[in-house]
């Protein structure tokens, strides 16, 4: 199952797509759902990973390609890396509840189900948050 999420600096889930079959490829999938094009009308700056390299929207960035890099790159990388952590350990913690790990269910019903323990994940890491 390929769904994408979008998370604030802080790892708060934002927004989660539909569900696509799981051999969509994941720059597929953004076109698909428009987000692309939602983010340059909304200027958003967004932080991606590999997967979205050649993604035509200027406020898409993704790492620098290649292994012999300048120190230059490698250092923006590292940065890049860093700052994307935390929407990358909102996808990881997504993705750790159980229901998720075996779903076998239509897409439409899956989106649904992904966009309803978004809720209750962000609600649990606020509440985790508060002490």
């Amino acid at each position: 199952m390929n769904v994408q999420v979008i998370a604030g600096p802080d790892g708060t889930i934002l927004w989660t797509s539909g569900a696509l079959p799981g051999k969509v490829h994941d720059l597929t999938a953004v076109r698909i759902w428009g987000i692309l094009r939602e983010l340059e009308k909304a200027g958003i700056l967004t932080l991606a990973d590999k997967a979205y390299q050649g993604a035509e929207a200027s406020v898409v960035i993704t790492p620098y390609k290649g292994k012999d890099k300048p120190e230059s790159q490698k250092q923006a990388n590292r940065s890049h890396a860093k700052f994307r952590g935390p929407g990358e350990r909102a996808n990881a913690q997504l993705k750790s509840w159980r229901i998720l790990r075996k779903l076998r269910c239509s897409p439409s019903k899956a989106g649904h189900i992904v966009k309803a323990i978004a809720v209750l994940q962000n609600h649990r890491v606020a509440q985790a948050a508060r002490g």
